[in-house]
C-alpha cells in the first residue's frame, strides 16, 4: 500500500485522505452500473507497440497477436525503501506464480536510481533488472511503479521516513525518461507513472504545477510524454487522484496519447471507498478505457469479503488488478501472505481462490 513504510517494514501509516463523494441518489450513492462490454481488439495490430507487448483499443488490452488481455497479479513491495530490495529472489518469483497470477508490480524509488541523489546505489538498476529478468522467467509480466520522490529535492527525502509525495517533480520525468530508455525493447515491462497522487488540482495531475506545499509537481502528460520521446511504446498505466483511487475527472483531463490505461487504488478501511461509490469512482471510466486496479485490500477486517466484492466488481466491468501486497505479515499491512513459504492470510486466500478460476 502507499501509505505503507519500514517502521519495522510492517508499519501501516493513517493517511489523510480527502473524502471522496459520488454524485447520485441522497444517500451518496449512484445507480448500479451495468456489465462493460470490452471494445475488443483489432484484426491487424497497431503501428505503436512495443517487442512482445501490449497495445490498447478502446477500453481493451491487447496482445500482438490481437487477443484481449486482462492483468491479474500482485504487488511486491520492498524497493522502495531500500535500494537492496528485501526477499527478492528467483524463488520467490516462482511461488508468486503458483498461484497462477500473470503480472507482478514493482514498487520503485526515484531516488535510489538517479545518480545525482545523495542516496543513489550504483547497483539499484541492475537490481530492478535481476527482478524483471526473474519475474519474466516465472511467466509474468511486470509493472514498474515509481512509488516514492522527493518533491523535486534530489536526495532530500530520507527513505527510512517514508518518502510519498502528492504528485510527482522534475526528477521523476527524468527517472522516466532514464526507465523507459532501458526497457523500450520489453514489452512485457509496463509503467505505472505514479503511485497514488492526492491533493492537487485535476489540471496540476495532468499537466504540472504548483503544489499546496510550494513546489512544482510534473504533470502524468508530461511524464506520458517523456515515456514516449525515448522511442518506448510500452503500456503505460497513470492513477487517479485521491490517492489514485478517483478517475472520475479523467474524461475531462484525459492524458493525450495512445497505449494508456488507468489506475485505481481501493481499499476497505477509507469510508470514502466503499463498494457503492465504485461506480462513480472508476467504474463508469471501463465503459470507455482499460482500469487496472493496482492496489486494493481488506484491512484492518481481514475478513476477505472486500476483497471478493471487489475482484467480482472488476471481473464484471472487464477490470484488471493487482493484490497488495506480496510481503509477509498480518492483515493490517495489508499482506497475503503469513510468511515466505506462500502461506496466504485470510485475504490472501480469496485472491488465491480468484486467480485459480481465471
Amino acid at each position: 500500500m502507499s501509505r505503507f513504510k519500514p517502521l519495522s517494514i510492517l508499519a501501516l501509516a493513517v493517511s489523510g485522505c480527502s473524502i471522496f463523494t459520488p454524485s447520485g441518489g441522497g444517500n451518496g450513492a449512484a445507480p448500479p452500473l451495468g456489465e462493460t462490454t470490452p471494445t475488443g481488439c483489432l484484426t491487424t495490430p497497431p503501428q505503436h507497440i512495443a517487442p512482445g507487448g501490449f497495445y490498447v483499443n478502446g477500453n481493451t488490452v491487447c496482445t500482438a497477436a490481437g487477443q484481449p488481455h486482462l492483468f491479474h497479479g500482485v504487488d511486491r513491495p520492498s524497493m522502495e525503501w531500500t535500494s537492496t530490495g528485501q526477499y527478492l529472489s528467483a524463488a520467490d518469483f516462482t511461488l508468486m506464480a503458483t498461484w497462477r497470477i500473470n503480472v507482478v508490480r514493482l514498487s520503485l524509488n526515484q531516488d535510489f536510481w538517479l545518480s545525482d541523489s545523495q542516496f543513489y546505489d550504483a547497483n539499484y538498476a541492475s537490481l530492478v533488472d535481476s527482478t524483471i529478468g526473474w519475474a519474466e522467467t516465472a511467466g509474468l509480466d511486470v509493472i514498474l511503479d515509481l512509488h516514492w520522490s522527493d518533491q523535486g529535492q534530489i536526495g532530500s527525502c530520507a527513505p527510512n521516513l517514508g518518502c510519498q509525495q502528492l504528485m510527482a517533480d522534475a526528477n521523476s520525468i527524468t527517472f522516466w525518461t532514464q526507465v523507459a530508455t532501458r526497457y523500450k525493447g520489453d514489452g512485457r515491462v509496463m509503467f505505472e507513472l505514479y503511485n497514488e497522487p492526492h491533493d492537487v488540482a485535476w489540471p496540476v495531475w495532468k499537466n504540472g504545477g504548483a503544489t499546496s506545499q510550494g513546489w512544482m509537481a510534473a504533470g502524468m502528460q508530461q511524464m506520458y510524454d517523456a515515456v514516449r520521446a525515448t522511442g518506448a511504446e510500452n503500456l503505460v498505466i497513470i492513477g487517479g487522484l485521491n490517492w489514485a483511487f478517483d478517475l472520475s475527472g479523467v474524461p475531462g483531463n484525459r492524458v493525450d496519447g495512445y497505449n494508456i490505461a488507468y489506475a485505481t487504488h481501493p481499499y476497505a478501511q477509507y469510508p470514502d471507498r466503499a463498494t457503492g461509490t465504485w461506480d462513480h469512482a472508476f467504474g463508469t471510466l471501463t465503459k470507455t478505457d482499460p482500469v487496472i486496479v493496482t492496489e486494493f485490500g481488506d484491512s484492518p477486517k481481514c475478513d476477505g469479503v472486500y476483497n471478493k466484492e471487489l475482484i467480482d466488481y472488476a471481473d464484471v466491468h472487464n477490470a484488471g488488478w493487482t493484490a497488495w501486497a506480496w510481503w509477509a505479515g498480518s492483515c493490517n499491512t495489508p499482506s497475503l501472505i503469513a510468511d515466505w513459504s506462500g502461506t496466504p492470510t485470510m485475504d490472501g486466500q480469496v485472491v488465491k481462490t480468484a486467480l485459480a478460476n481465471y
